[in-house]
């Protein structure tokens, strides 16, 4: 019921979204009636400034008013010093410059030549990235305060714990124990950290505003390179000997096969995690985007058309926020399940009780 009523909430804000959108791009005429000459829309430029970072929350503009947060900009300069101050010095559409510097191309950079900058500003990633981490933290603290207290142990589970538990089990029995055998509980709470770390920022990136920080590349590539470490940490002896001198296998193909296998363990294993999750996560946004999009280029060609075509673009971009929840689950699951996978590999055939079925399920 409660999930029942979290997409609503989001279907419901984005359509707020969508329909003050809506209203900026087509009530736009002046006191006389006539349309305002303005630039020709731009559809990819809209996408990129809507998946990439930025210095500000943009919720959504009506006319003058630009409902937005602006975010604190932290700057070194060797020359000029350390400033600090607020992103909205820029301007909605950075177009103004502040203390010797300018937004061009999403980024802060100097307006003389020569000066060179170290950008330390909070981010809407950053800090959506915080303080979804915050929320997080501060949620799973009360369900384990709940769990010591007897609920959920001596008596059935309440609230969020009816939420969190199924999954909780799932990933127990269907990822950790399946893939790491005996060794499971040692590398449970990495798995579940990272399954609602991802789980989190993906659902908090379909709200309608906010950073698709699950859809950013650097997002994407600590977690693979966090998993890269957890995984040659959980390596043995006998993964590399078998690793640099495959048994059984003639010289010549040798020669082929350890280059191959190891381009596999430090490249194309965490590569497959990272380019996976972003390219999923982004492309989500990017069809939504262009959904919208669609609107103002049927608006361009005439009013009566913008209007005639919303309707059916609504009922496309609610459909595709649905798929997109599950689509944050699916990719939550399948980089933490890859992860065991790969984890389970370093030191499968070290032991015999790799598996449970192997040893414990045969007695």
């Amino acid at each position: 019921m409660g999930f029942r009523s979290v997409k609503s909430l989001l279907v419901a804000t984005f359509s707020i979204f969508l329909i003050s959108v809506s209203f900026q791009g087509f009530a736009q005429n002046n006191e006389d009636g006539e349309a305002k000459t303005e630039e020709k829309f731009d559809p990819t430029t809209v996408i990129l400034n809507h998946v990439q970072d930025g210095y500000s929350f943009h919720f959504f503009t009506i006319g003058d008013f630009h409902a937005s947060i602006p975010l604190p900009v932290i700057l070194y300069s060797p020359q000029k010093g350390l400033s600090i101050f607020s992103s909205s010095r820029f301007g909605h559409e950075g177009e103004l410059t502040y203390e010797g510097y300018k937004m061009e191309n999403n980024k802060i950079v100097a307006v003389d030549e020569g000066v060179k900058v170290y950008d330390f500003s909070m981010t809407r990633n950053v800090v959506q990235m915080l303080l979804v981490l915050t929320l997080f933290i501060i949620l799973m603290i009360n369900i384990g305060k709940r769990y010591k207290k007897g609920i959920g142990v001596t008596s059935a589970p309440t609230g969020v714990q009816n939420l969190l538990e199924p999954v909780i089990i799932f990933i127990r029995d269907e990822v950790a124990k399946v893939n790491l055998g005996s060794r499971w509980e040692r590398y449970m709470p990495y798995l579940l950290t990272l399954f609602f770390f991802i789980l989190v920022n993906a659902l908090f990136g379909m709200i309608p505003g906010v950073a698709n920080v699950a859809g950013n590349i650097a997002f994407t590539l600590i977690l693979g390179v966090i998993a890269l470490i957890v995984i040659l940490a959980s390596t043995t002896t006998h993964f590399w000997k078998h690793l640099f001198w495959p048994p059984g296998v003639p010289f010549l193909v040798k020669l082929i096969l350890v280059p191959v296998e190891l381009a596999g363990v430090f490249i194309i294993k965490p590569g497959a995690l990272i380019i996976r999750l972003f390219a999923n996560m982004i492309a989500g946004h990017i069809v939504i985007l262009a959904f919208i999009s669609l609107i103002f280029i049927f608006g361009e060609m005439s009013t009566v058309a913008g209007y005639s075509f919303s309707p059916f673009s609504v009922l496309f971009i609610v459909f595709d926020y649905f798929i997109e929840i599950l689509v944050a689950f699916i990719q939550a699951f399948i980089f933490t399940v890859l992860t065991a996978i790969f984890i389970g590999q370093g030191f499968e055939g070290s032991d015999h009780d790799l598996h449970p079925g192997t040893h414990d399920g045969m007695l």
